[in-house]
């Protein structure tokens, strides 16, 4: 490819909007452009990345066995009602109705169709199956951000497998564990595998891989010791024993004027956040319902979904709490309450001594035993995991990392199987529902991951598996016949070896070819020109490092051959 025949359309300056390196050097490098929020289009050096992304990707899932499908984009109501999403989904699917008036949604997933697909499996002796895809997946995405990291349209590889039994099943999420592994570490992506939460998708276990990034929402719990990592949403950690007050023989009320908060009550009446009952009021399907936490911890809302297998679920309005309690909050408990459910954290077992609302505005209880004063119906791990708590497995202080989850796979079980009607004849004769596995990569959060961890203050530093180009080749000096004949040999020499390279023929000051080349990230540079030649040499720069080394002409092409397939 010659860059005067190619479409780069770089920018001087940094995009105004732009809030993440990623998105910033891929909308300066030329790759991408904004048609509204959360749309992208992919320009000709995006599109060359991208397709080494899929290929990476195709080749790891040949790897295992999967097969390549494609799906279609537009799903009848339906299925989606039979597995029970088309409510739970929510807002985020976009939903419209043909000319007839019959409902459809936008694929954000494809289980239902897949398990469509699956209804002409007809025996156990064509288990196991992978099947994948790349397809477009459409959400309705509240605040898309971050250019490619947070968007409404996205292509997404997602595989589905159906085994006849849990111990395919764990086969089968192996296979892809272990696919995963090398596809981000092929795509240069540093990826922790952690323990996560299945939320709208269901089933038994998922493991998100999590990429550390700045511009990443989502935060991991990780243990640099022993190598424990789970979400937030998920993790867990050993707390250190907290020794109590004992309790009064009954919760003793005391006057709490204008005091609306945790931190109003440590300050005014000398009682720590560790020692107070802090009390949430939910709607879960409908029903009021309290959550306990100890007063210095925060809710993970994700963990109280899973726990209740709730449809839907928000916090309660003033209005709703008031009628329910008698009181507004921050003077709200859940002491002698039995006609709503109290779900409370596991850091408050056993506690004693401890304060909380008396459901009466400006009035506090104290000397409360929480197990002896308080009807709970269920105990849990509801708290978010902060920095600098014992990991759970080997007590070494735990990281909190800032990351984007760049692939997700699930152990599905038979949710979707079973509302879609699939079944197999086994080998006993009798009918088998198979179970499902269901593991993704969002392609293009994959493209602004690899920037995210391989940019410097010049630009992108592409890992030679995606780059656009391998090498760029720029002729330097005054052009004579035997510069022109050099540059002409050795573009070709490269081509017929395969090198995906990139001749710089603009009429342009070398600095502003070299900074280009910089801005996109091509990893090698051959600079040729008079002087070097009469020496029988060019120079050979490293994108990675600035290094820059003089090797003899002759020898170039084999040496850059050698570069871009070393591991």
């Amino acid at each position: 490819m010659r860059w005067s025949e190619l479409y780069v359309p770089t920018l001087r300056d940094d995009p105004a909007d732009a809030d993440a390196a990623s998105h910033r050097l891929l909308v300066r490098g030329g790759f991408i452009r904004q048609l509204m929020a959360g749309h992208y289009s992919l320009l000709p050096l995006a599109v060359r990345v991208r397709a080494k992304v899929v290929e990476v990707i195709r080749e790891e899932m040949g790897r295992i066995g999967a097969q390549e499908w494609l799906l279609p984009a537009m799903h009848p109501a339906e299925i989606w009602q039979k597995s029970g999403r088309w409510e739970v989904m929510g807002e985020e699917m976009f939903r419209l109705k043909d000319r007839k008036g019959a409902d459809f949604a936008l694929g954000m997933t494809h289980e239902e169709v897949i398990a469509t697909a699956a209804l002409e499996l007809s025996s156990y002796k064509q288990l196991p199956q992978i099947w994948y895809q790349f397809q477009t997946k459409f959400r309705d995405e509240p605040r898309p951000k971050s250019g490619l990291m947070r968007v409404r349209e996205f292509t997404m590889k997602d595989a589905y497998s159906f085994d006849l039994d849990q111990a395919g099943l764990d086969r089968s999420f192996d296979l892809n564990h272990e696919a995963y592994t090398r596809i981000f570490r092929r795509l240069g992506i540093p990826a922790i595998p952690v323990q996560a939460s299945s939320g709208s998708m269901g089933g038994s276990a998922s493991v998100e891989f999590m990429s550390p990034t700045e511009a990443g929402e989502d935060l991991v719990v990780h243990c640099t010791s022993c190598g424990y990592a789970a979400n937030v949403e998920k993790a867990t950690s050993a707390l250190a024993t907290v020794a109590d007050d004992a309790s009064a023989p009954t919760p003793e009320p005391f006057d709490t004027p204008d005091t609306k908060t945790i931190d109003d009550l440590a300050t005014q009446h000398s009682v720590p956040a560790d020692r107070q009952v802090k009390t949430l009021v939910y709607v879960l399907d409908g029903q009021i319902t309290l959550v306990l936490m100890r007063g210095d911890h925060n809710l993970v809302e994700q963990k109280l979904l899973d726990l209740t297998a709730a449809r839907t679920a928000r916090p309660a309005q003033p209005d709703e709490i008031r009628e329910a309690l008698g009181a507004s909050p921050g003077s709200l408990g859940a002491v002698g309450v039995t006609a709503h459910p109290v779900i409370a954290d596991d850091a408050l077992r056993g506690r004693t001594g401890m304060a909380t609302g008396a459901n009466k505005d400006g009035v506090h209880l104290r000397g409360v035993d929480v197990e002896r004063d308080i009807t709970v119906a269920r105990w849990a791990d509801l708290r978010e995991v902060q920095a600098g708590e014992s990991c759970p497995v080997c007590g070494t202080a735990l990281e909190v990392v800032r990351t984007v989850e760049v692939g997700h796979i699930f152990k599905l079980g038979r949710k979707y199987t079973e509302a879609l009607g699939v079944t197999v004849l086994g080998p006993d004769g009798t009918r088998v529902t198979p179970i499902m596995g269901c593991y993704g990569i969002g392609v293009e959060r994959a493209i602004a991951a690899i920037v995210e961890a391989h940019h410097d203050d010049a630009g992108i530093v592409w890992p030679t598996a995606v780059a656009p180009f391998e090498v760029a080749l720029v002729a330097v000096g005054k052009s004579d016949e035997a510069t022109d004949q050099a540059v002409a040999d050795l573009y070709a020499g490269l081509r017929a070896e395969r090198v995906d390279v990139v001749l710089d023929d603009r009429a342009e000051r070398p600095g502003v070819k070299f900074r280009d080349i910089e801005l996109i990230g091509i990893p090698y540079r051959i600079t040729i020109g008079a002087r070097g030649l009469a020496e029988g040499s060019v120079e050979l720069t490293t994108r990675a490092t600035g290094e820059t080394t003089t090797i003899p002409l002759a020898e170039a092409i084999p040496h850059v051959r050698t570069l871009i397939t070393t591991p």
